[in-house]
């Protein structure tokens, strides 16, 4: 790697890393949300399931923007965007304008995953790309991590509100950075006029395509619902402090890096198509267990510390494998269309978004104030993703090697 592309491959670790940490900063808030709003739990939850549709919004304005305009100004407008939806949060009053502010924050914030895969794609290829890919999902773990650990600290101690001018503060940074930083990636004599309905059509018909979308969608759905749930799950039915919640996401990122970091050794041995199926397999066992544990406690009780620690353990193999699988399939999805990658990724990401919103909507409406409805979902949705491997992917790859 050049010494050129080591600034580029931060640049995209904060860009990418920026609005997962608006995802999740403030889930630690979430009970004291619908406390202060005097609204439902599956109200405060959807708060997260709108933040996922206006990404799958933004993914399809910048990608199709940037390659018209190239990268770097997308990614700056995106950012004031994303400020202007973050003050609006700051502001909110209700829970419908804390909703709109949300979707507004996340229609900004989307540029760092389209627009940070799109940067990714013009500087690296090939085998190149699959090793930036899980080095990426590995560093990007520190995210949701440090998210919830802040977000437990400011809300315990000043309020569900003050974790919106923390992220103005950020996103200010990452502005100057990449104003500073970050090269134009994809030059104006690269830039050819692509039609979105041909290649959304083109698409459609990829049934490799959908299926690795089908799989980023549900990793992310698992990590999304818990996001959503966990706070509900651990805070108000375990008895855990919001802090002590967001002191939990440090193993949980951990287990994610580690994810990350195998993923990339294993690339010199094994396809992604492989890694990814390691990947769903461990999302499978840590649901399993979690599930387990849940359905003993309704027969034989169960001290809350051990279904804590339980919980923990298991999501931290959960979201080993979601790095694992997730990272591998977005790496694998669209390699056969190079010849209009911003388009692309656009419909691409607007595509598993619309599908990560879906998941988390599910999570939100089967919320019904038991331990029960999480780790059922998270195994439906594990057992959903061999399926759609077996019946998308691996039939689609055997075709084209016949």
């Amino acid at each position: 790697m050049t010494s050129v592309f080591v600034p580029i491959v931060w640049l995209i670790v904060f860009t990418v890393g920026l609005p997962q940490l608006s995802e999740t900063i403030y889930t630690p808030a979430l009970p004291d949300i619908a406390k202060s709003l005097q609204t439902s739990e599956a109200l405060v939850e959807y708060t997260l399931t709108i933040y996922l549709f206006g990404f799958a919004i933004g993914t399809l304005f910048w990608g199709k923007l940037s390659d018209r305009l190239g990268r770097k100004p997308c990614i700056l407008l995106g950012i004031v965007v994303f400020i202007l939806g973050s003050l609006g949060c700051y502001y909110s009053s209700s829970i419908g304008m804390l909703l709109l502010s949300r979707l507004i924050q996340a229609f900004g914030g989307s540029i760092g995953s389209v627009l940070g895969q799109a940067v990714c794609r013009d500087v690296f290829h090939g085998p190149a790309l699959g090793r930036m890919y899980s080095a990426i999902g590995s560093a990007l773990a520190v995210f949701p991590a440090i998210g919830p650990v802040i977000g437990g600290f400011l809300s315990e101690n000043y309020g569900w509100q003050s974790v919106f001018p923390v992220l103005v503060v950020f996103a200010v940074i990452l502005m100057l950075l990449v104003m500073l930083c970050l090269p134009e990636t994809y030059p104006a004599d690269q830039r050819r006029p692509v039609a979105l309905g041909s290649v959304a059509r083109r698409m459609m018909r990829d049934k490799k395509v959908i299926g690795f979308g089908l799989i980023v969608a549900g990793c992310n759905g698992i990590i999304f619902s818990y996001y959503a749930e966990g706070s509900f799950y651990l805070i108000d039915l375990l008895g855990m402090s919001p802090s002590a919640y967001g002191l939990s996401f440090i193993a949980i990122a951990l287990s994610t890096m580690l994810g990350g970091y195998m993923s990339k050794r294993m690339q010199n041995a094994y396809s992604s198509y492989k890694i990814m199926n390691y990947g769903i397999w461990a999302m499978i066992v840590g649901s399993a267990v979690l599930t387990f544990f849940v359905l003993l406690e309704s027969v034989y009780p169960v001290s809350k510390s051990f279904l804590i620690l339980a919980t923990i353990v298991t999501q931290m193999l959960v979201m080993f494998g979601t790095c694992m699988a997730a990272s591998n399939a977005l790496a694998g999805a669209l390699g056969d269309y190079k010849d209009c990658i911003g388009t692309a990724l656009s419909l691409f990401g607007c595509f598993y978004y619309a599908m990560i919103a879906l998941f988390t909507f599910g999570m939100g409406s089967l919320h019904d104030g038991t331990l029960y409805p999480m780790p059922l979902y998270f195994l439906a949705m594990s057992v959903f993703m061999v399926l759609i491997r077996k019946l998308m992917i691996q039939e689609r790859l055997v075709s084209l090697n016949a």
